[in-house]
């Protein structure tokens, strides 16, 4: 798992060689993805979009540290078809921000997709252990785990997403970052309202995504 500082890490490592070759002339820098590269409720947010995109979000820490021409077109709530489609029906397609001069690209996306944020209310449990039921008892009922199964069978939707941006940036540098660690070992109720056993899923569903995230990149020469 990594989090912002690791991630701003690897963006500098990752384009070591860039800087070097591009020094003269700044990175053109395009950020895809969604809530976790827009960073709502992180001050200052950009007023006059729907997006929910703040001014010091991971992509802006980024560009500023390396100097680079910034555009940022990430937007909270995106799903892997917005990157090519009109999000809240008028939105330009987050895909029209890569052009061949594009020289660096960062994502993240898939949890809008696999329904992460949903699954983490459902699990909201102010009663304690064992009043109620647990979510993770639901989802994986029928010794079927459903949020894993959705997970597996969204990989490649994801792979195909990235070999379309190698298609339309095909000299950029393509960065994955995946989804933090929400929740710690067993949960930390009462700040988070969830049960132990539903805390341990939870987080064990977004490792699993993080893992088809990096799976799929890197099988496509990405970071």
């Amino acid at each position: 798992m990594r989090g912002p500082t690791a991630l701003l890490a690897a963006i500098a490592i990752s384009t070591t060689a860039l800087t070097v070759t591009a020094h003269a002339a700044s990175i053109d820098y395009v950020a895809l993805g969604d809530s976790a590269a827009a960073g709502p409720l992180i001050p200052h947010q950009i007023p006059g979009t729907p997006c929910a995109r703040s001014t010091n979000n991971y992509p802006s820490v980024a560009a500023a540290a390396l100097g680079a021409r910034l555009t940022d077109v990430s937007c909270s709530g995106a799903e892997v078809g917005d990157l090519g489609g009109n999000q809240f029906g008028h939105l330009p397609p987050q895909y029209d921000a890569l052009d061949e001069g594009t020289d660096l690209v960062t994502l993240t996306i898939g949890g809008n997709d696999i329904g992460l944020v949903q699954a983490a209310l459902t699990c909201v449990n102010v009663l304690p252990e064992p009043v109620g039921t647990s979510c993770a008892a639901r989802y994986t009922a029928g010794g079927v785990d459903r949020l894993a199964t959705t997970i597996t069978a969204w990989a490649p939707v994801f792979g195909s997403s990235l070999d379309e941006i190698r298609k339309r940036a095909p000299h950029a540098k393509i960065l994955v970052a995946g989804y933090g660690t929400y929740i710690r070992p067993n949960g930390c109720r009462p700040l988070q309202p969830i049960w132990d056993v539903d805390a341990n899923y939870l987080q064990g569903t977004v490792d699993k995504l993080n893992t088809v995230l990096r799976d799929q990149t890197t099988a496509r020469g990405g970071t």
